[in-house]
C-alpha cells in the first residue's frame, strides 16, 4: 500500500503562478519590502514589483511573445530576473532558465532544445548566453541585454506597455521549462505547468511556517534562481508567505556572511557544501549573525553530525526537505523538534510515496515498519502528487521511464521509511558503488570524511579496477586550511584505516586523492561524472582484496 502524507491535505486553487503570489497584496503586504539587493542596499516594495513585472510582460507582448512562446533567461540573482520571471510568465509565455556558469555550447543546446524565441541576459554573466543565441539564430532584436543602459530593463519598463489580457489554463500550461541537473547524464527540459507550482507553494508553505519562515521573515536567496530549488522553494515560497528576499547574485562567504549581518537575516537557504562551511570555516566568528534563527537545507542529503555541528555553533534550528526538479521541486520537508534531523520528513500534504525494491523484477513494495524507531529496509522512493511534472520535453521515452501511467513518479532515489513516515535518503541509484555484491553509498562515507576536523570537504566515488573489474570507492579529500591559508598535513594510509575501523569491510575507502575542491553544481551537488572521469595515477590503486 502507499504510504500517504501524516499531514491533512490542502486546497489548491487553479491558478496563475503570479496570481498566487501577487493577486492578493492586501493588509499590507504591498508596500512591504520584497527584494533588498544584497550588495547595494536598494529595495523594492511587492506593489514596486508587481507593477514593474507587469510592464515588462506588456513590453515583452509588444515584441511579439505570448502563449506557447518560450522565452530563455539568463541573469544571477538579482530583482532583474525577478521582474523578468514574472513578466515572461504574465505574457503567457514559458521560461526557461540558463545556469549561471553555462558555456555557449551548452546554452545553444539548451535555447535549441527548448525552441526559444527571445533571450534575456545580461553582461554580468558574458557572452556565452549571447554567443548561444546567435548560433541558434534569434535575431539580434530578441536578445535584450538587461544591465544595457539604453536597452535594457529600465528601457523596457519604462515603455509602459500595459500587460496582455491572457488565459491561462494552470493545469495544462506549461510556466517553466528548467533543465535537470545533468549530474549524471544529459540534462532534459522539464515541463512544470502553473499548476504544479502553485501547488508545490501551497504544499510547503505549512512546514515552512512551523519552522520559522514567515510573513516578517527576511529571507537570504543565494541559492541561484535558475535552478527549480532557488526558483520554487526558495524565491516563490518566500514571496508567497510576504517575506522579503535579500539576493546574492553569488555564493562567496563573507559576502554571505555580511548580508546576514548587515540585513538581519532570520531565515536562510543552503545546499550540504555551505553547512560545511558554517561548521568549520573561521571566518564565521567575524560576523554577527544573531539574528538568524532558522538554515533550510537542500540539494543533498544532510549528514545528522554536520547539521549538530551547524547548530551548535550558530544556535540556530537547522532543517532539511527532499525534492527534485521533476516535482516542483519539494516533496518532503522535516519540522523543527518533530523529525530526526537525519531525516527528509514525511511526504507533503496532498503527497504519497511507496518504496520499491528495484532489484526484483516484479517490483514489490516495501513496506513501512510498524515499530516505533525502527526503518524499512532501502528502496526507490516513488511518488504521486501535485507537483509531479507533466513529462519531459520532447522525450518520450525518458518521460515513459520515469512517470508511469498512474502517476507514479520514480525518483531514482534509494530511501528507507519509518513508522511515521520520515524518509531518510541513502544516495542516488546510478551513484551507489557496486563492490563484490554490496552497495555503497558514497554519500555515506562523505558525511564519515567530513566529522574530520583537518578535512573541509570530500567527495567520493567508484572506480572499476582493471585487475578485476571490481568497482571500489574512490575518495577525493580536500584539506582544512588554518587561519594562515596552510592545509593540513594527511596521511592517505592513515585516513584509509581511519575510515576501515568505522564502516563495514565492503565500505572500506580503497583510494584516496587530495585535491584543492570538489566540483559542484550551482546548487551544491557533487559532480561525480567530473570526477569519475579524472585519470587515475596506477599507484594509487589497492591490490584486489
Amino acid at each position: 500500500m502507499p504510504i500517504p502524507s501524516p499531514y491533512p491535505d490542502v486546497t489548491i486553487p487553479q491558478i496563475p503562478l503570479y496570481d498566487a503570489i501577487f493577486g492578493d497584496l492586501s493588509g499590507g503586504l504591498a508596500n512591504k519590502t520584497a527584494l533588498i539587493d544584497g550588495l547595494t542596499g536598494d529595495e523594492m516594495t511587492f506593489q514596486e514589483l508587481k507593477a514593474s513585472y507587469e510592464r515588462m510582460a506588456g513590453a515583452l507582448a509588444a515584441r511579439g511573445v505570448g502563449k506557447g512562446d518560450v522565452v530563455a533567461l539568463h541573469c544571477p540573482n538579482h530583482a532583474a530576473f525577478v521582474i523578468s520571471y514574472f513578466g515572461i510568465l504574465r505574457s503567457g509565455a514559458t521560461v526557461t532558465t540558463l545556469g549561471s556558469l553555462a558555456t555557449a555550447e551548452d546554452a545553444e543546446k539548451q535555447l535549441r532544445a527548448a525552441d526559444a524565441k527571445m533571450l534575456l541576459t545580461t553582461d554580468l554573466l558574458g557572452t556565452a548566453g549571447m554567443e548561444a543565441a546567435q548560433a541558434k539564430g534569434i535575431p539580434a532584436e530578441g536578445v535584450i541585454n538587461l544591465t544595457d543602459a539604453e536597452a535594457g530593463l529600465k528601457a523596457l519598463l519604462a515603455e509602459n506597455h500595459t500587460a496582455p489580457e491572457v488565459e491561462i489554463n494552470a493545469d495544462e500550461d506549461i510556466a517553466v521549462l528548467p533543465f535537470s541537473s545533468g549530474t549524471t547524464g544529459i540534462p532534459k527540459g522539464v515541463k512544470l505547468s502553473h499548476q504544479n507550482l502553485v501547488a508545490n507553494l501551497f504544499q510547503v508553505s505549512p512546514s515552512m511556517q512551523h519552522n520559522g519562515m514567515k510573513t516578517g521573515s527576511v529571507v537570504c536567496g543565494v541559492l541561484p534562481f535558475f535552478h527549480i530549488y532557488g526558483m520554487n522553494c526558495l524565491l516563490g515560497a518566500a514571496l508567497f508567505q510576504g517575506c522579503t528576499m535579500v539576493t546574492l547574485p553569488k555564493f562567496e562567504l563573507e559576502s554571505f556572511l555580511s548580508a546576514h549581518e548587515r540585513f538581519n537575516i532570520d531565515c536562510t537557504f543552503i545546499a550540504p557544501p555551505i553547512a560545511v562551511l558554517l561548521a568549520k570555516h573561521p571566518a564565521v566568528e567575524s560576523y554577527d549573525l544573531s539574528s538568524l534563527r532558522a538554515i533550510q537545507s537542500g540539494a543533498a542529503p544532510l549528514d545528522r553530525e554536520l547539521a549538530i555541528a551547524v547548530q551548535q555553533r550558530l544556535s540556530v534550528d537547522i532543517y532539511q526537505g527532499f525534492g527534485m526538479t521533476e516535482t516542483s521541486p519539494v516533496t518532503h520537508n522535516s519540522l523543527v523538534n518533530v523529525t530526526p534531523l537525519e531525516s527528509v520528513g514525511a511526504p507533503l500534504p496532498n503527497t504519497e510515496i511507496k518504496i520499491v525494491d528495484i532489484s526484483k523484477d516484479d517490483l514489490p513494495e516495501i513496506p513501512a515498519p510498524t515499530q516505533s524507531g525502527e526503518r524499512s529496509a532501502v528502496g526507490e522512493m516513488w511518488v504521486r502528487g501535485p507537483q509531479v511534472m507533466k513529462g519531459y520535453l520532447n522525450n518520450e521515452e525518458a518521460t515513459a521511464r520515469t512517470l508511469l501511467p498512474d502517476g507514479w513518479l520514480r525518483t531514482g532515489d534509494m530511501v528507507a521509511v519509518d513508522s511515521e513516515g520520515n524518509c531518510y535518503v541513502v544516495d542516488r541509484a546510478k551513484e551507489l558503488i557496486k563492490y563484490k555484491g554490496y552497495q555503497v553509498p558514497p554519500a555515506e562515507l562523505e558525511a564519515l570524511l567530513l566529522t574530520r576536523d583537518d578535512i573541509s570537504d570530500a567527495a567520493v566515488v567508484g572506480y572499476v579496477r582493471e585487475e578485476d573489474g571490481e568497482e571500489i570507492p574512490r575518495a577525493f579529500v580536500v584539506p582544512q586550511q588554518n587561519s594562515a591559508g596552510v592545509p593540513a598535513e594527511i596521511d592517505p594510509e592513515e585516513l584509509k584505516a581511519w575510515v576501515a575501523e568505522r564502516v563495514a569491510p565492503y565500505k572500506k575507502v580503497r583510494i584516496v586523492e587530495f585535491v584543492d575542491a570538489v566540483p559542484k553544481s550551482a546548487t551544491g551537488k557533487i559532480l561525480r561524472k567530473d570526477l569519475k572521469n579524472r585519470p587515475l595515477d596506477a599507484q594509487l590503486v589497492s591490490a584486489p582484496q
